[in-house]
């Protein structure tokens, strides 16, 4: 053997070797940097969307603070003010900005949440806000909708991979103000612009979740069996248009014992229809099916139209168009129950119309089959529409009033006067009780160009 040749080999192996578990220890090495730094950009995505999502909240409450002075309405408000910016504090403080690009949103949002807790505390202990402690939430308001819009457009900058938090990562070796020069700089900037005369505060220190009824009262009539049923999804689908229909299962819909059919039809074999028919009385729950709407051609009042027709022949009357929305050329539309010229939103239905031919896709009746009477209403006690306005700001512009029956958490209703009214280009909905003048509830009305909804 050749004991030189045979060392020379022995080294060159050794030395492939190494080689070897050397690029293997940097491929791995960059790939663990890799997944590193993904993980990071999913945490601080996380984060700063988490911010952006309280930032719209604390917007919308500042907006409900400035509706009234009342201790027990503001109150609620209030306290959501302080909760809603203590949690975006939480999650801005996880996002790898240096306390300089943020350092005025930061303040901003201490500040509004200790002046809205000051205010809480004032408000329990019965005192209603002054005009002064008004200006002062307007003001905060104000600032909110500059921060909303702003952080809005930097989530928009985010998804679209204009935003590198890798760069912005103050515990990396670059420098915020150079390395977000070609990113987002303008969008920090113009948080910390915006806030320029902020100086702080002076201060002392959409109805339809609430659908469920246990006593179920729209829900009348006797059992029925599948056989029943089975007859009852026939003729709300259509016989002359099935072309096969199975039971699924006696199950739970909405907290109403139901059968659930599947139903072939012969125009759409490929989306079968469900329905669900009560066991009491043999009601109609819920029915949908989906199909491709291609365009739009009738507008929201012809769809308007022939949802109530429909409505009308199912049976379901005196009930009044209330939000909607519109996605992919549907639209859902809301609609509540009305007597003696109240409208009673907890009796509440919803059905889906195809805009391109007037189809209804679907309906849902649990609101009003768990709540739906003739409701005793006595309009004789009740205070004035003009004394109902009182503890509302002076500066709401009233549009119209009406009387109008609201769920609360509590499974109760409430009869209220309805007031609508705008301020700041705001449209909101105030519900001062009937009864006793308190206020009980401010919407914010959004028109979202696909509909109009409440929050």
């Amino acid at each position: 053997m050749n004991f030189k040749k045979w060392k020379e080999d022995h080294l060159l192996s050794i030395t492939i070797l190494i080689a070897v578990i050397a690029v293997c220890a940097i491929i791995l090495a960059y790939q663990y940097h890799k997944e590193e730094q993904i993980a990071k950009k999913n945490k601080y995505n996380m984060a700063f969307f988490e911010v952006v999502d309280y930032m719209e909240n604390v917007e919308s409450y500042l907006a409900k603070s400035l509706i009234t002075k009342d201790a027990s309405a503001s109150s609620q408000n209030l306290i959501q003010v302080w909760r809603e910016t203590n949690l975006a504090q939480a999650y801005l403080s996880q996002v790898p900005v240096s306390t300089e690009g943020l350092s005025k949103t930061q303040k901003f949002l201490n500040q509004s949440s200790e002046y809205s807790y000051s205010l809480f505390r004032k408000n329990i202990k019965g005192e209603d806000l002054t005009d002064d402690e008004i200006k002062k939430l307007n003001e905060l308001h104000d600032y909110s909708m500059q921060l909303k819009d702003v952080l809005n457009q930097l989530s928009d900058d985010l998804n679209a991979e204009r935003l590198n938090w890798n760069e912005l990562d103050y515990n990396s070796s670059s420098m915020f103000s150079k390395d977000i020069n070609n990113i987002s700089k303008d969008g920090f900037d113009t948080i910390e612009s915006n806030f320029e005369e902020y100086d702080g505060l002076i201060y002392d220190g959409a109805y339809s979740e609430h659908i469920t009824n246990e006593s179920k009262k729209g829900l009348t009539g006797n059992d029925i069996d599948e056989d029943k049923a089975k007859q009852i999804a026939e003729d709300y689908a259509g016989k002359d248009n099935i072309e096969k229909i199975s039971l699924n299962e006696l199950s739970e819909n909405g907290n109403i014992q139901s059968y659930s059919f599947n139903i072939v039809l012969k125009n759409n074999k490929e989306n079968p229809m469900t329905i669900a028919i009560s066991k009491k009385g043999g009601h109609v729950i819920f029915s949908n099916y989906n199909r491709v709407v291609e365009e739009e051609t009738i507008s929201e009042e012809e769809a308007d139209k022939k949802a109530k027709k429909f409505l009308n022949s199912k049976g379901f009357n005196n009930l009044e168009k209330t939000y909607y929305t519109k996605e992919s050329n549907i639209i859902t539309i809301n609609y509540a129950y009305t007597q003696d010229n109240v409208i009673i939103y907890p009796d509440l239905i919803k059905i889906k119309i195809a805009l391109d031919n007037g189809d209804v896709l679907g309906i849902e009746t649990t609101g009003y089959l768990n709540n739906h009477e003739e409701r005793n209403i006595n309009k004789t006690n009740i205070i004035t529409k003009e004394k109902a306005k009182e503890k509302i700001n002076k500066n709401l512009d009233i549009q119209s009033e009406r009387l109008a029956i609201i769920p609360t958490e509590y499974k109760t209703e409430i009869f209220c006067w309805e007031i609508n009214g705008k301020i700041n280009n705001r449209d909101f909905l105030v519900y001062v009780n009937a009864k006793t003048g308190n206020i009980e509830n401010v919407l914010v009305i959004t028109d979202t160009g696909n509909g109009i909804l409440t929050m």
